[in-house]
């Protein structure tokens, strides 16, 4: 089969097309058709070197498609069920083999394209807010790229929980949308001083909770508009690490939290896999929750939609389509 391949680090023209060895799956694995591929900002990581691989290596974590083949251990699925994962590498790819407890069954309602680009960053979204902050009625959270892939997620999935959510965005039409999933104030990060701007919409409170994707040039500005005891959740590094600190801020600033969460970390049980995907699903297909696919490009252009994700330029999710047979 024909896969997509990094063989050494570097830019998105490292991604390369060609011929890999055809998935043999183990006795607690699945053989799976994959339908799509979400394309994340962990996958820029994987193939820059940031988070190191050994080389050659299939990038890509997240997926949905329909199993082939069911391993001898395997006993919850079939030939034919409709599944999504995420956390497993090697997703793009037309073919992947699977462990079974990486799966979980997709709706009916809900299309693979759909549940391949909800995994990742829906997953993310959930536990955000319900294990990392466990948010309330009533709590302010600032969530930064309010029109980013999780972001879009994050407000949705706040506004329905009763939060006040101030975003930040870089563009006009990014306002729109982070407005639509359920920013009542956005702040224009290329204008506005964001501290001042997040003071003025909470009438100088600050907010509960800074829930930031962006890493390093947003780092200081966030911790100062925390309120006392308030939490910032880094969970990514789009521009960057953030660099060594001085404890000594988080006194300062109030006795404040700073945690770099991952997934990984609340997915480590199938019951927990099984409850946020759950959730995340049942949201979609009662409308709760919604998804804003910005584009969709063929499986050998991966480079391309690597390109557009590093550019800032795309709002929602970028997902990878293999030919089908």
């Amino acid at each position: 089969m024909k896969a997509i391949v990094v063989s050494q680090s570097g830019g998105p023209e490292v991604l390369e097309y060609q011929d890999w060895p055809e998935p043999a799956p183990l006795p607690d694995e699945l053989l799976i058709d994959v339908a799509g591929i979400g394309v994340n900002f962990i996958d820029t990581y994987h193939r820059s070197g940031i988070y190191s691989l050994p080389h050659p290596f299939v990038p890509g974590l997240e997926g949905a498609g329909v199993v082939t083949s069911v391993g001898a251990e395997v006993g919850e699925f079939a030939v034919g069920d409709r599944v999504a994962w995420t956390g497993h590498m090697g997703s793009y790819a037309p073919r992947i083999a699977l462990p079974a407890d990486k799966a979980v069954r997709v709706p009916q309602p809900l299309s693979l394209h759909e549940a391949a680009g909800i995994m990742l960053q829906g997953l993310t979204a959930h536990y955000l807010v319900t294990s990392v902050y466990a948010v309330k009625a009533g709590d302010t959270a600032l969530v930064h790229a309010a029109a980013g892939g999780v972001g879009l997620l994050l407000c949705q999935l706040l506004k329905n929980r009763g939060v006040t959510v101030v975003g930040t965005v870089s563009t006009a039409e990014k306002a729109q949308a982070a407005s639509a999933a359920g920013a009542t104030h956005i702040i224009r990060y290329d204008r506005d001083d964001l501290v001042e701007a997040v003071m003025a919409a909470t009438e100088g409170h600050g907010v509960d909770v800074v829930y930031d994707g962006v890493g390093r040039t947003t780092f200081e500005a966030g911790l100062k508009c925390l309120k006392v005891r308030g939490m910032m959740a880094i969970f990514g590094q789009a521009s960057g690490p953030v660099g060594s600190f001085d404890p000594q801020l988080l006194n300062d600033g109030g006795s404040l939290v700073v945690t770099r969460p991952s997934l990984t970390h609340f997915t480590r049980t199938l019951e927990e896999l099984r409850w946020r995907s759950s959730e995340v699903f049942g949201d979609l297909v009662s409308g709760k929750l919604s998804l804003t696919i910005h584009d969709s490009y063929p499986l050998a252009e991966a480079a391309r939609a690597h390109l557009d994700l590093e550019s800032r330029s795309t709002s929602g999710k970028l997902l990878l389509l293999p030919p089908q047979s």
